[in-house]
């Protein structure tokens, strides 16, 4: 009875010799160092070890990056990028840490007020203001 109250709080380990295609949900932690082709979707932390290679998004509450990602990371909190992280794509999150000697190319949105929850593509559009095409009207 007792093992079985502790597994709701357990931490999930995948190690380096182990490679997945497809897609991975979870709740709690999970410490992923292997390889991965696919989604990781949690509202849960993850931390991915130096050996870990990512082909996919992730989506989670918070992300401690070693290793290499290949897609976009979104987390509601925190996404912490350690030093020798190679990630080729997409951030967003509440809170962002990059050490040195870190590789990245993608664009970066952090917004720790949480103001818009609207991606960053719907924005220009509500500025745009509609007046001016009404003055030339009135000529």
């Amino acid at each position: 009875m007792d093992t079985m109250s502790t597994n709701n709080t357990s931490k999930n380990v995948l190690n380096s010799d182990v490679e997945i295609k497809g897609n991975i949900k979870f709740s709690g932690e999970l410490a992923f160092d292997g390889k991965l082709d696919g989604e990781i979707h949690t509202d849960g932390a993850l931390t991915l070890g130096d050996g870990a290679v990512i082909n996919g998004n992730i989506s989670a509450q918070s992300v401690v990056v070693r290793g290499k990602v290949n897609g976009n990371i979104n987390a509601k909190e925190k996404i912490d990028i350690k030093s020798r992280a190679e990630l080729f794509g997409d951030i967003r999150a509440t809170k962002l840490v990059i050490e040195e000697g870190v590789t990245y190319v993608g664009k970066t949105e952090v917004n720790p007020n949480k103001v818009s929850p609207a991606p960053p593509s719907a924005r220009p559009a509500d500025t745009t203001k509609i007046p001016e095409p009404v003055r030339t009207a009135g000529r």
